[in-house]
């Protein structure tokens, strides 16, 4: 698992070097900027994840509750006036000493953490309403709404999904399960019908020639860039889509740069490490020393990899584009901090694992 990890932390560096040349020289004229930074939230990110890796990861379970309550303040943050930064459309981001954070990278670790003791502590009561199901959909309601009032429903989709899939590894009800995909569903419905820009993405999903120049032009050329890699590619350092043609190279569009310069057999072989990544985890979840490891490790790998799923789909149109990191290869300290961090304590997992 740690060495699929380092192989596309490898690729992520490289091609970031790479897809990030004339974006960087056109806004901070230093074509390895986004490089330079990367290399530093590399290095403290590593850092997070040797000392993660080496802390019992049952000592998390006597701060739960605290990770849930900073999984709300973090997500107040964004709200603060003076220390909040907008980018487009989204209020996700805090300014630190000159540094931008996403809050809700780092929330999808510590909640996660609350919510796998929650649901350990709760084994055999999860199937009745007023102690497992309505207490669940209560907190995980409450980091949803902090989390579309930014918006930021890419990283709520995210939350949500690998939630929901440790309810029901923990125990939950399938019947209970049910009702909640419902809901979400009716949700989501209302919240297209309320948000005008979230409908768009879905018509782009549906026909991207909608709007080739506009609504649907980051799909398009995302599309254009995958197409024009072939089987082997450009070449690396041969993208024509990077020179301002394709938004958001450094991050959530980075993927198409990969398949363009390195063509559809490796980028491939890119994607195939995630179900890897995912395989792995469950193999320690299933050989975890108790319910805590098992459903926090199951919660990991099920956001890494349907976070991966996610960014792919989106930028190659098997679903609507919801603007997400490529974990471990899109540009960001916050992602990969939180990433690397939350891997560290799936291998602390692993090492207090015993295999027949």
């Amino acid at each position: 698992m740690i060495a699929a990890i380092g192989v596309i932390l490898v690729v992520g560096i490289v091609m970031l070097s790479s897809a990030t040349t004339a974006y960087a020289y056109s806004r901070y004229q230093d074509s390895y900027y986004f490089f330079k930074r990367q290399l530093f939230g590399l290095g403290l990110s590593l850092v997070v994840f040797y000392f993660l890796s080496n802390i019992d990861y049952r000592l998390w379970k006597k701060y739960a509750f605290l990770m849930l309550v900073i999984s709300i303040v973090l997500l107040l943050l964004v709200f603060i006036p003076g220390l909040s930064a907008n980018y487009g459309k989204a209020r996700s981001w805090i300014n630190v000493f000159g540094f931008s954070l996403q809050p809700s990278e780092l929330v999808k670790i510590s909640f996660l953490l609350y919510l796998s003791a929650w649901l350990e502590s709760r084994k055999g009561r999860l199937k009745d309403v007023g102690e497992g199901t309505g207490p669940f959909l209560a907190v995980l309601g409450i980091i949803s709404l902090l989390m579309l009032l930014q918006p930021d429903f890419g990283t709520l989709s995210i939350i949500a999904f690998s939630s929901l899939v440790i309810y029901y590894v923990g125990g939950g009800s399938k019947r209970h399960m049910a009702v909640i995909i419902i809901m979400a569903v009716l949700a989501l419905v209302i919240m297209i019908k309320i948000k005008p820009y979230q409908a768009d993405r879905f018509r782009c999903f549906n026909d991207p020639n909608y709007s080739a120049n506009d609504v649907c032009y980051q799909v398009n050329q995302s599309l254009i860039a995958v197409g024009s890699g072939g089987f082997w590619g450009r070449g690396l350092g041969q993208s024509r889509q990077k020179f301002m043609y394709l938004p958001e190279v450094s991050g959530d569009s980075i993927f198409p740069i990969i398949a363009e310069e390195a063509g559809l057999v490796f980028s491939s072989l890119l994607v195939m490490l995630y179900f890897f990544l995912f395989y792995r985890g469950c193999r320690i979840a299933k050989n975890a020393p108790d319910d805590f490891g098992r459903i926090l490790s199951i919660g990991i790998v099920t956001w890494l990899a349907f976070q991966a799923l996610v960014n792919v789909g989106g930028m190659v149109n098997l679903i609507p584009m919801t603007g997400v990191p490529l974990p471990f290869v899109s540009y960001g300290g916050s992602a990969m901090i939180s990433a690397l961090g939350a891997v560290g304590i799936l291998v602390n997992i692993s090492k207090q694992t015993k295999y027949n």
